[in-house]
């Protein structure tokens, strides 16, 4: 009786567990959904939530790079980054120039316009950041932040694979 218990208990275990997971990344896209919403209104200069990525994106992870890398990055067609980059040329917050190496690259690069922007956008989250923290502890949020570096990391490497 206890054996049949043990294997029943298997799989709904297993499922259980496939609900969790389901769970926690569904919070993650609501939370991800509702705080870009409120971000993006603070936004200055007219930026949107893709463009400020992009000048966000040179800021964290390099200071060049083509298109084609930037679209992978953000997991979104070539026409989409061409899109997004072109507006961001308009305002001067990046510069596109030919990669010297390729006739047909193009090199994408973070003006010290684009870098300010960048900054003010950051400072106008402050206000959103200042009522989140007053409303959560800042050990619990402490807390939390390996487990979400882990989680991105590991959706990073994901990405890469496929």
């Amino acid at each position: 009786m206890s054996a049949a218990k043990t294997v029943s208990s298997g799989p709904r275990k297993r499922e259980q567990n496939l609900e969790d997971a389901y769970l926690f990344f569904n919070e993650i896209g609501i939370i991800a959904q509702l705080s870009s919403n409120q971000f993006s209104r603070a936004l200055p200069y007219g930026l949107n939530q893709s463009q400020f990525s992009v000048l966000n994106w040179f800021v964290r992870v390099d200071s060049e790079a083509t298109p084609g890398r930037l679209a992978n990055a953000f997991q979104v067609t070539k026409g989409a980054m061409t899109n997004t980059l072109a507006k961001l040329t308009e305002k001067g917050f990046i510069s596109i120039a030919p990669d010297p190496h390729s006739g047909r690259r193009k090199i994408v690069r973070l003006t010290t316009a684009g870098a300010r922007a960048r900054d003010e956008a950051v400072a106008a989250s402050f206000p959103l950041l200042s009522d989140f923290l007053a409303s959560f502890d800042k050990q619990r949020i402490e807390e939390a932040l390996p487990l979400l570096r882990e989680v991105r990391q590991y959706l990073d490497a994901l990405r890469e694979t496929r």
